[in-house]
């Protein structure tokens, strides 16, 4: 069996080397033959991140940033549901980037994001994010008229290079601040997300989920899978990288995605405040009052 640091290892997208999104396959299990073959191994991913949890929210000194993107059902709600089920919801917050308002429109193209960037101590999800602005409107570049660009004639080889450079130059602000930043790219397979739309559409209980705006953009399929692969290939940074994560089977995108998220908190090498002179004195009078019964 592949070991789980050779299996993400391979996942990054390595700084400065060019990917091809066909070289990784969506259907990659890793070894594993079924969800239950990866159900004790998830369960333990989620133990230990509710302990890192507690590690970083209790010393306040890092943020973890987590952001997700994908197509359409690449299963980016289910593997937040699943990979952060055990940890405690006041240390975690999610942010949804989808349609800009007129007001975010007003402003430069990452200001939406900065307000909801993560405290230190707190786990940040971002389900869909900034990358949507050179997504989305790299796919439709008629979006980029309401975005009131000064002296924008229209998109150029230069205009998307400002943007990856201007995203670069967050992220690195971010790292040397404290808080880590890791990216998954959920890579579904154009046939699984054709499998997964008519499930929504069959399924009375799931039929909330299916929007008609995602049948026009897979007709896209072709120009998203280059707006992606530019994307990754631009902004996989050592301080920041890309992770290819194979997107076809729930169970093994949400194993790999823990994996990930624990061992980057491992190495953190988070710990408990130690308390002062002060507060050992404060907890000492405490222990003496409670013991005799005040």
């Amino acid at each position: 069996m592949i070991s789980t640091h050779m299996k993400t290892k391979s996942m990054m997208a390595t700084p400065g080397k060019r990917i091809r999104l066909k070289d990784f396959d969506p259907a990659f299990k890793g070894g594993y033959a079924s969800h239950a073959h990866v159900q004790s191994r998830l369960k333990a991913n989620v133990q230990r991140l509710a302990k890192y949890q507690d590690l970083l929210y209790s010393s306040h000194t890092y943020a973890l940033l987590l952001v997700l993107q994908a197509m359409d059902a690449a299963g980016k709600d289910g593997t937040i549901k699943h990979v952060m089920s055990g940890i405690n919801p006041q240390g975690c917050q999610v942010f949804s980037f989808k349609t800009p308002s007129e007001r975010e429109l007003s402003h430069d193209f990452l200001w939406r994001t900065y307000c909801d960037l993560p405290e230190r101590g707190n786990i940040g999800i971002f389900n869909r994010s900034l990358y949507e602005e050179v997504l989305v409107v790299r796919v439709h570049p008629e979006l980029l008229k309401q975005e009131h660009l000064p002296e924008f004639a229209g998109p150029s080889k230069k205009f998307w290079q400002h943007r990856f450079e201007s995203i670069n130059d967050v992220e690195r602000h971010l790292v040397r601040n404290g808080t880590a930043v890791l990216k998954f790219f959920l890579h579904v397979s154009k046939e699984e997300q054709e499998k997964r739309f008519l499930e929504r559409l069959n399924d009375p209980g799931k039929n909330w989920k299916f929007s008609e705006a995602d049948l026009h953009e897979r007709l896209r399929w072709d120009d998203y899978m280059a707006a992606y692969e530019d994307m990754i290939n631009h902004t996989s940074t050592a301080h920041a990288p890309w992770y290819i994560i194979p997107a076809d089977h729930k169970w093994f995108t949400h194993l790999t995605v823990s994996n990930i998220v624990v061992d980057t908190l491992k190495k953190m090498n988070l710990k408990y405040p130690t308390p002062t002179n002060a507060q050992r004195a404060q907890i000492a009078l405490a222990k003496e009052a409670l013991q005799r019964g005040r």
